[in-house]
C-alpha cells in the first residue's frame, strides 16, 4: 500500500504500486508485508532528526516492524492517526514501514542524472532492502551488491 501525505510533488501512485507490486514479487513479500508513505521534508527531517540525529531531510526512512521500538512505525509516531489495520495472529510477518521524501528525491535525481520516476523505484528498492534486514551502514557492502543486483535486473542500473 502507498499512502500520499504530501502534495508538494505529483507523483503517479499507480505506476509506483505496480512497481512496488513486482518487486515484492520477485522477492517473494506478501501484499500486506509493509506500506509505503510519502511524506514532506518537515515531516521526514523531523523524524531523521529523532531516529537517526541528522537534523536535515533525507529522501528514505525505514522502520522495521521488529525494531524494540515499536512507535517508530510512521502510523505509530506521535501526533500521526494510525491508517494500519491490526493483522491477525496467523497472518504472514509485517516487514515494516518506508517514507520516501519525494521533494527530496526529485532533487537526488536532478543531481544524479536520473529521471525522478527511477529515484522513487529506487528508493522503495532500497527501503525494502532495510525492512528485509540489510544495512549498508554496518554490513561489509552486501546490501550494496543485492541492491545493484536488482537493480539491474529491474532496469534501474
Amino acid at each position: 500500500m502507498i499512502l500520499n501525505q504530501q502534495h508538494q510533488v505529483k507523483i503517479s501512485i499507480g505506476e509506483l504500486e505496480k512497481f512496488s507490486r513486482k518487486l515484492r514479487r520477485l522477492l517473494r513479500i506478501p501484499s500486506n508485508a509493509l506500506t509505503i508513505c510519502l511524506v514532506t521534508n518537515a515531516e521526514i527531517a523531523k523524524w531523521n532528526r529523532v531516529y537517526r540525529g541528522k537534523n536535515r531531510p533525507t529522501d528514505v526512512l525505514s522502520f522495521a516492524a521488529d525494531e524494540p521500538h515499536s512507535h517508530r512505525r510512521i502510523g505509530r509516531l506521535p501526533g500521526k492517526r494510525s491508517s494500519f489495520a491490526l493483522r491477525a495472529a496467523s497472518a504472514p510477518p509485517y516487514l515494516g514501514d518506508i517514507a520516501i521524501a519525494p521533494a527530496v528525491a526529485r532533487q537526488n535525481a536532478r543531481r544524479l542524472g536520473r529521471d525522478f520516476d527511477g529515484e522513487m523505484r529506487i528508493l522503495v528498492l532500497h527501503g525494502i532492502l532495510h525492512l528485509m534486514g540489510y544495512d549498508h551502514e554496518t554490513d561489509q557492502g552486501q546490501m550494496d551488491r543485492r541492491e545493484m543486483s536488482l537493480r539491474r535486473h529491474l532496469g534501474l542500473a
